[in-house]
């Protein structure tokens, strides 16, 4: 039996979702070249469907484990905004106290594992944290999300292995935007999919549309239900396209121009509010005030994390270890 497609309050959530994960982007980019965010950024525009359609089926005790590009899969896991704008600026308020900035922000509190920078190393992680949420007996899910180039790292290969024989609840989410940093995926893959290679591990490949937020979303509520029923991972691989260079500095001159242009032709953003108004399910003045709305909020995020306090010297000192009063594991202990 398929199974049922989001209802109209879903579908709009997922447009607000993804616009707002656009936008932060497009104002961390002005932001760090304006020289105001420290470190550098690394940015997820044009791959928004893939975090919002797989975190739109997860529940928020789920977790998720996030690369060096994170930022959209916070803003889709539902981490505020505020505290991710002050992570950036290194700021008290932000997600990680200001410690982590671009690559490594998260927050437990809303299913997001501080996001890992080494290219593979969230994926025995990810199924690490699989196997306390098993032996524990709950339900609970981990999406895994890497690019294509982190599937030829020995990483991926051990923890989707361990996480197959042993039946672990994650999802791992391949997000293949053809390019490990300035190498075209076919030069490094002799399959045709990095899915083929969920067959030498004998669990299921899924091939889905990364730029389209409703078949994403449905192809993770497929793999999602696996975990939780107890029948293992899953590797879904979504064909996607980052419209920018691999780190904000980098020009991506590697790429032809008229492959960048044919895949924003297929914006996920423009194609779902198309498709929104098409249907009627949401009007031309609905989706733009929820594009309103997000501009404000990040506005404040903005001048929430400019007015936030910098960190102490004192403050290198905490957070070292996790002591009794530190409530951020209590959700695996």
């Amino acid at each position: 039996m398929k199974s049922q497609g989001p209802g109209r309050s879903e579908l709009v959530a997922m447009y607000s979702r993804m616009v707002m994960a656009r936008r932060f982007e497009e104002t961390a980019s002005t932001l760090f070249v304006s020289g105001e965010l420290p470190g550098t950024v690394h940015l997820y525009i044009g791959q928004e469907a893939v975090a919002v359609g797989v975190c739109s089926v997860l529940r928020q005790d789920d977790y998720i484990t996030s690369t060096h590009r994170p930022h959209g899969h916070a803003v889709a896991k539902g981490v505020p905004v505020r505290t991710l704008m002050a992570e950036l600026f290194a700021r008290t308020t932000g997600c990680c106290c200001g410690k982590g900035g671009s690559m490594h922000m998260g927050d437990l509190a809303y299913g997001m594992v501080p996001a890992i920078a080494i290219v593979g190393a969230g994926i025995p992680i990810a199924a690490g944290i699989a196997l306390a949420f098993k032996r524990l007996q709950t339900d609970r899910v981990v999406a895994c999300f890497f690019g294509d180039g982190a599937s030829n790292e020995g990483a991926f290969h051990e923890g989707v292995n361990m996480a197959a024989i042993w039946d672990l609840p994650v999802v791992f989410v391949c997000e293949n935007n053809l390019y490990g940093a300035s190498t075209h995926v076919s030069r490094v893959i002799k399959t045709k999919h990095v899915a083929d290679r969920a067959t030498a591990y004998g669990i299921p490949g899924l091939v889905v549309d990364g730029m389209d937020v409703i078949a994403v979303r449905e192809a993770a509520a497929r793999a999602v239900k696996r975990a939780r029923d107890g029948k293992g991972p899953t590797l879904v691989e979504c064909e996607t396209y980052r419209y920018v260079g691999h780190s904000r500095t980098d020009p991506g001159l590697y790429r032809p121009k008229e492959e960048v242009e044919a895949w924003r032709r297929r914006d996920p953003i423009a194609s779902l509010k198309t498709r929104l108004i098409q249907n009627g399910t949401a009007t031309t003045e609905e989706l733009e005030e929820i594009e309103k709305q997000v501009e404000i909020e990040l506005q404040d995020a903005v001048e929430f994390a400019r007015s936030s306090p910098h960190p102490s010297p004192e403050d290198a000192l905490r957070g070292v270890f996790c002591g009794e009063d530190d409530s951020s594991w209590a959700s695996l202990q």
